[in-house]
């Protein structure tokens, strides 16, 4: 049986965009409202406590994301409708189909487009993340739900799970994709320092590389950010980042850490790359740490080509729980609906099970 915390934000099933544009076709799309109540059923089954989120001021919002992003997250679905484009067939979502790429640019630096269906390619790098009426309700609902979660490990709590939907890991400080909006594990990092955690790591065990927390914080020594993946050279998202040579720059040089898996990759080779971002997390001395809860690495997932079972899940969730440092957990992908809340309950249970295997650590050793 579960004892952990789950927050949640009702707001989290209003995202629902039914569609999505893949490689130029519209077809439905899988992250879908039933995978929040699906986990939330799941979890609550196992005896999980719902902890309903509370509202938070943008602050932290606004410290990891530009403000320009957030304003037009906000304001993008109105100025859509305001422009008469839901009026057309194929034009009911704000889907971008101009993106001002460097090869384009040169050395021009951009003036931000007026027209909304311009301005929507300036923020978002893919077609496959649609703004819908309820999707800025969602995301925003998603950072309540993560602050409420920081909090809680703030105020004691060993472990805290927000059910963060749509997800974030994708979103840098200035553009959004990859079907997320707002960075939740970034904005946890930020939130967590900003309550005096000296460090923080970062763990995204989602089958796809969290390029986003990567860009955010790559100056930065702060905060360790470290991603197993599925190797993006061989066809899969986000393409062009996640290689092992990223490492930061500045200050950031060195506190991040991707490691790479095959197509195929299952529990062994999976776990052997968490145990490396581990020694990590143990090298940079974390007082808190950031999962990046995806379960789509786990076999039959419809968007990834890992075969991870539940029981490497479970496994993986007792080695981060083992680290002895105050967790915040978020949700990221996971896309079979009948598999989903199993691999969820899996990796929470993993997690409780390693943090009560070392009760009363509460700091990560430094490497001597």
């Amino acid at each position: 049986m579960l004892s952990l915390p789950v927050v949640w934000h009702q707001a989290c099933l209003d995202h629902a965009p039914g569609a999505e544009i893949w490689l130029g076709v519209r077809m439905p799309d899988d992250e879908v409202p039933k995978r929040a109540e699906i986990i939330r059923a799941a979890l609550v089954e196992q005896g999980a406590t719902v902890v309903p989120a509370t509202e938070h001021a943008d602050d932290i919002l606004l410290d990891v994301h530009a403000p320009a992003l957030v304003e037009f997250l906000q304001t993008a679905w109105d100025a859509w409708v305001a422009a008469g484009l839901p009026a057309d067939p194929g034009q009911d979502l704000v889907v971008p189909y101009l993106f001002p790429t460097r090869a384009m640019l040169g050395a021009v630096v951009p003036h931000r487009p007026e027209a909304v269906w311009a301005r929507t390619g300036f923020y978002c790098f893919d077609t496959m993340t649609p703004i819908a009426e309820g999707t800025w309700r969602a995301a925003r609902g998603a950072v309540d739900a993560t602050l409420t979660a920081v909090n809680l490990v703030g105020g004691g709590a060993p472990l805290a799970y927000a059910i963060t939907r749509p997800p974030g890991h994708h979103v840098s400080r200035g553009a959004y994709g990859g079907s997320c909006y707002l960075n939740n594990a970034a904005i946890a990092a930020a939130a967590l320092r900003a309550q005096g955690a000296d460090r923080v790591a970062i763990v995204d065990i989602d089958a796809h590389h969290g390029n986003g927390a990567q860009e955010i914080f790559w100056t930065r020594a702060d905060v360790l950010t470290t991603s197993l993946h599925v190797d993006p050279a061989a066809g899969w998202f986000p393409h062009v980042m996640g290689w092992p040579d990223e490492v930061g720059e500045g200050n950031g040089k060195g506190s991040n850490r991707n490691v790479v898996l095959a197509p195929g990759a299952g529990d062994d080779p999976w776990l052997a790359a968490l145990d490396r971002c581990l020694d990590a997390v143990r090298g940079h001395g974390a007082d808190a740490l950031v999962l990046a809860l995806g379960v789509d690495a786990a076999a039959g997932d419809p968007n990834s080509p890992l075969a991870v079972t539940a029981a490497g899940l479970r496994e993986a969730g007792r080695r981060i729980g083992a680290c002895g440092v105050p967790i915040v957990a978020v949700q990221e992908g996971g896309y079979n609906l009948a598999t989903l809340g199993g691999l969820v309950q899996a990796v929470v249970g993993g997690l409780e099970e390693g943090i009560h295997a070392n009760r009363g650590a509460t700091r990560v050793e430094r490497d001597r």
